[in-house]
């Protein structure tokens, strides 16, 4: 069994085992008229090692497996549900993203 030592803050120390990282699940998003919402479902292992009284870093949750694209945010802790974190981030944040590459792209065109 093959692990990695990842560090959360610089402060814990958590072995995640690679077989655990391809146990992570993912939600369908879902929205309101300001976010977008996605929640990930993490292997009780990996859940019961991280910290229960913060939020996680976007480094942090990439350090454990978790991976989405951009502008995604761990927003909030379910306490009840502790190994399903809570992402959002505002509605057609790729968008201005890729408007702007377009423009950088014509600039370098012109």
């Amino acid at each position: 069994l093959q692990k990695r030592s990842i560090y959360l803050n610089h402060i814990i120390s958590v072995s995640i085992a690679r077989e655990e990282m391809g146990q992570i699940q993912y939600s369908d998003k879902y929205f309101d008229d300001t976010f977008e919402y996605r929640h990930v479902v993490l292997p009780p292992d990996t859940a019961k090692l991280l910290p229960k009284n913060r939020l996680l870093s976007e480094n942090e949750w990439r350090a454990i497996g978790v991976q989405q694209s951009r502008g995604w945010v761990h927003y909030a802790i379910h306490r009840p549900e502790p190994h399903i974190m809570l992402f959002r981030r505002t509605l057609n944040y790729q968008q201005p993203q890729q408007q702007q590459e377009n423009h950088a792209q014509n600039v370098l065109a012109k």
